[in-house]
């Protein structure tokens, strides 16, 4: 009852159509026990005619509901012997069947509203979920995502999801219509024969610690088996992401060994799950039966004997075999619930992540950059080496400060402390004098904007990517933004233009292309502060000189922190820093650099030579 419980909590603001579930399942029950009520009188009368309704006519009960020692039996005989004396026993029995047919019609019209209802639950569960789930991934700092897998988080959004969703659909059954139904069951079930029904109590915890120990195994397995899945599409994502080094290459043969050996351990892992979810329903009908079985014969003593009615026996048996069907279904939902739950664990993993990078309760709004951004004494390390080691440096105003430096200096790692992509271990970063953990991150990063290396394009239209941080942007704003980056002419050389869809992750589009999108984007934004992070590396040298039109124009009168590849990019740069091992170890102007004659020296001679 507790993984029941657990998964109901999940219900919160959906009880009033829970309630109505309920209501309207326990409306379905009690129109279902009408029905076999309704047989007992008739196999009494009906089928053992000989002068018994006269016989009853004769006794008429001398009791009234409100007085002790009322029996809804003998009333109950009485008023439809009377209905056979006064219209006969085919109009009798034709009313009868006609309830029989309108109480199961109720009945069925019961469980459609509850399910008219739990509909509501399920969808409105997962949906709550997926935007808790979806919110938290955005607000999470990008550290988490460098320990998980793309796949597995997938994964827990979808399989793990649709697990919740079954469960509670299973749970609410189980905790409210299915246990009720026991209940009035035995309730009547000891009105007909108290002594039947002490020979069936000993039963069901037998049978209960027998059905609890499979669904506790079950658990373990469908951790197993939800993580495994998770691995299964992080693989997946990954070769769809690789498939130009996977062809490249010519290990199409290695990762579909590998893929099919996942596939395999998953495979292995769900048939062993399902064998122990699905032997919870044989069992538990095997056992009723057998129960059933034992009931047929001491209770076939007992009529013999004539310790109960006949009539009275049969309905007993069709009411106890009502009790399998709930029986059966709390086992189900009980191997659900620990599959249910062990997805829920998985999606805690998300959920109840500490976000380390957030606002503090009184953060402050920051409109524009007044006076410059500095970092004072700053330390950064992910894990236990320090990345960043005691780094100072400050960026005024309008001015463009360049960092350059071999692979792992440092440099990409010094600028994602800005829009506090991570947080410093020691010093502080900050804007006008004010450290930038006291700042909003939404004003913060509303100074912003960012130009990497890689360009990120979204699976929409050239427009709404330009205009992706922009709310309501005009086309006239985006076309002059498209210009200044030196996108509009290839842009109106699509079919669409601005219309054109560039495919997942821009695929539609040369590198250079992607970039100078990806420049529109922030000249459109028009941020205080640009971050170019490598911007042109990755592009052949006319895609460059585009792009670098572009960043010009677009760094005209903003100020800019700039990661250089290319070194001969940088050279109208305010201030160039060297970084070497998390250090700055050199700093000025391009032709201060070079007389020194030191490692920026160096670093200019290897790439002319390159």
């Amino acid at each position: 009852m507790i993984e029941f419980l657990k998964i109901l909590t999940l219900v919160k603001g959906y009880y009033k159509h829970a309630a109505l579930n309920v209501f309207f399942n326990v409306l379905g029950m009690l129109f279902s026990a009408f029905s076999i009520i309704l047989l007992i009188p008739i196999m009494e009368i009906l089928f053992n005619q000989d002068g018994k309704v006269q016989k009853i006519l004769e006794n008429k009960p001398v009791t009234d509901f409100f007085s002790d020692g009322y029996s809804l039996k003998e009333h109950g005989f009485y008023f439809l012997a009377e209905q056979i004396q006064l219209n006969g026993s085919a109009v009798v029995l034709m009313y009868v069947c006609i309830m029989v047919v309108l109480f199961t019609f109720l009945k069925n019209a019961s469980i459609y509203f509850a399910l008219y209802f739990i509909a509501v639950i399920r969808n409105g569960v997962i949906k709550d979920y997926r935007n808790t789930m979806y919110s938290q991934i955005l607000n999470l700092q990008l550290s988490f995502f460098s320990e998980e897998k793309k796949g597995d988080i997938i994964s827990k959004m979808t399989n793990d999801l649709k697990e919740v969703e079954w469960s509670i659909l299973k749970s609410i059954e189980a905790t409210f219509r299915d246990p009720l139904n026991i209940v009035i069951y035995f309730v009547i079930l000891i009105w007909m024969s108290p002594e039947l029904t002490l020979f069936l109590a000993v039963f069901f915890p037998i049978a209960g610690v027998m059905i609890g120990f499979i669904a506790k195994r079950l658990r373990g397995n469908a951790t197993k088996g939800q993580s495994k899945l998770g691995d299964l599409i992080a693989f997946l994502e990954e070769s769809i992401s690789g498939l130009r080094i996977i062809k490249g290459f010519s290990v199409e043969e290695k990762s579909i060994r590998r893929f099919d050996q996942l596939n395999k351990e998953y495979n292995r892992l769900m048939i062993k799950m399902y064998r122990k979810a699905d032997l919870a329903s044989p069992m538990s009908e095997f056992l009723g039966i057998t129960l059933i079985a034992a009931v047929l014969w001491y209770g076939g003593l007992l009529a013999i004997d004539g310790n109960i009615d006949g009539s009275f026996f049969i309905a007993y048996i069709a009411f106890l075999s009502q009790l399998i069907s709930p029986f059966k279904a709390i086992t189900k939902a009980y191997s659900n619930a620990q599959k249910g739950l062990s997805a829920i664990n998985r999606i805690k993993d998300i959920t109840d992540a500490e976000v380390l990078i957030f606002d503090q309760p009184d953060a402050k709004n920051i409109k524009s950059l007044n006076s410059d951004i500095s970092f004072s004494n700053v330390s950064f390390k992910y894990e236990k080496d320090w990345v960043l080691n005691d780094i100072s440096l400050e960026l005024k105003k309008g001015q463009t400060i360049a960092l350059v430096g071999q692979s792992g200096s440092g440099k990409t790692t010094l600028a994602d402390l800005l829009p506090r992509f991570y947080e410093p271990q020691k010093g502080q970063v900050k804007i006008d004098d004010v450290p930038i953990n006291e700042l909003s991150l939404k004003s913060l990063r509303s100074l912003l904007g960012i130009v990497t290396q890689e360009s990120i394009l979204f699976n929409d239209t050239i427009f709404n990517n330009i205009a992706f941080s922009v709310e309501n942007a005009s086309k006239e704003d985006v076309e002059n933004a498209a210009k200044i980056a030196n996108a509009h002419d290839f842009i109106m050389c699509f079919e669409n233009g601005y219309d054109s869809i560039v495919g997942d992750g821009g695929g539609k589009l040369s590198g250079g292309q992607k970039q100078r999108i990806a420049i529109a984007r922030a000249v459109l934004k028009n941020p205080d502060v640009l971050i170019l992070d490598e911007a042109t590396s990755a592009l052949d040298t006319e895609a460059e000189k585009l792009v670098q039109q572009a960043l010009h124009r677009l760094m005209k009168n903003r100020t800019s922190l700039v990661i250089a590849h290319r070194l001969s990019t940088i050279q109208h740069a305010d201030c160039i820093l060297v970084m070497n091992k998390g250090e700055i170890v050199e700093r000025g102007t391009h032709q201060e650099l070079i007389e020194k004659d030191g490692v920026y020296n160096r670093l200019i001679q290897m790439q002319s030579f390159s």
